[in-house]
């Protein structure tokens, strides 16, 4: 059965608790990335704003942000760093109307039904069956690549073994992928598998240790160095396949952010953490679709920026994020950072990445 999204039930604002309300109020902020007193933070719901007597939907929110009106009425969801002196924020703490703020929490709900349809998947656990959850996300992912954007977080796994590795590369060249967010280990050792065969020193196929094999990331890094990129490394080495190879080839745009402990790193990575949260909103401010995989810390910084909606064409859909794992930690960690409408499945990621990449049919 094909794909459908569901349908977007909004408020009834002809209810008396919307006529009643009163306008927001807001204050003008007095100093650089300082929010006003009593500012309003905004969640993964979709909420609506009373201004002017007309409720309007930020249509770009996202979790622990504030609301700045702009001079063309527009609804603007920014962090509290990012505020500017002049902008006019909104306040209030209350979400039903008492202030001027509703926040619209089963507008994918179908009404006179349980919510049990789109969000508040929680409490799965490895015991959990994921069929019907494969077969809705191979469907889901055939709709987007026609009518969404599906951005991948992905941790280092994928690039240690064979198959993982050559499955999303099919589903980067299938159009399965528009955007890709990883950190310095991931890059480096697909790039390393593409050169060497190895990641970490151990080989990609039958994951054993070649001589001299914890060198082998760092002479990769190295090289990417010395040709100044990663699309410069790949021409320069005649790279011919792998995850960023097909990044490189399809013109998939990446953000790799770095960490601590990185070796090297690789020209492309971002060394600053608020430089490449920046980059991270930047990538998911029009996803869709957004699915997780193998790496705890980028997931939850994922998850927090992800909402539950997306206005596209002016008609508001779900925004699906998965989260993939083998650890229930993980996953219970990003519903209690409040991403309640992530899909968990507690599955090995590199198994996951080859049933996805067969049922969408980009694997043969």
């Amino acid at each position: 059965m094909a794909f459908q999204i569901p349908t977007y039930h909004g408020p009834d604002f002809t209810q008396q608790k919307f006529k009643d309300a009163p306008d927001v109020k807001i204050a003008v902020a007095d100093m650089d990335g300082v929010a006003p007193d009593y500012y309003h933070s905004t969640s993964m719901y979709p909420e609506y704003f009373k201004v002017d007597g007309k409720w309007l939907l930020a249509e770009e929110s996202r979790m622990d942000s504030s609301v700045v009106l702009r001079e063309d009425g527009r609804l603007d969801v920014v962090e509290n760093r990012n505020i500017r002196k002049g902008d006019k924020v909104i306040l209030g703490r209350t979400e039903n109307c008492e202030e001027g703020i509703y926040l619209h929490a089963t507008g994918f709900q179908e009404p006179g039904k349980e919510a049990d349809q789109f969000v508040f998947r929680t409490g799965r656990s490895r015991e959990t069956a994921f069929s019907k959850d494969y077969d809705q996300l191979y469907e889901l992912l055939k709709y987007e690549r026609e009518h969404g954007k599906v951005v991948w977080v992905m941790g280092p796994a994928f690039s240690f073994d064979y198959d993982a590795r050559r499955s999303m590369q099919a589903l980067v060249e299938s159009g399965f992928v528009q955007g890709l967010m990883a950190g310095n280990a991931l890059a480096t050792h697909d790039l390393e598998g593409g050169l060497l065969r190895t990641a970490l020193g151990q080989d990609i196929y039958t994951q054993e240790s070649r001589p001299q094999g914890h060198y082998n990331h760092l002479d990769v890094i190295n090289l990417v160095r010395r040709s100044g990129s990663i699309p410069q490394f790949i021409q320069d080495h005649n790279i011919k396949d792998g995850i960023m190879y097909s990044l490189v080839q399809k013109n998939v745009p990446f953000v790799l952010t770095g960490s601590i402990r990185d070796d090297g790193p690789l020209p492309e990575v971002i060394a600053s953490a608020y430089e490449g949260q920046s980059r991270m909103r930047d990538m998911v401010r029009d996803a869709t679709t957004v699915i997780c995989l193998a790496t705890q810390l980028h997931t939850i910084a994922t998850g927090n920026m992800t909402p539950s909606f997306r206005v596209v064409d002016g008609v508001v859909r779900p925004l699906y994020i998965y989260c993939i794992d083998t650890s229930e930690f993980v996953t219970n960690k990003l519903a209690d950072r409040g991403s309640l409408s992530a899909i968990s499945m507690l599955t090995n990621a590199q198994d996951f990445i080859v049933n996805v990449a067969k049922g969408v049919g980009a694997l043969k």
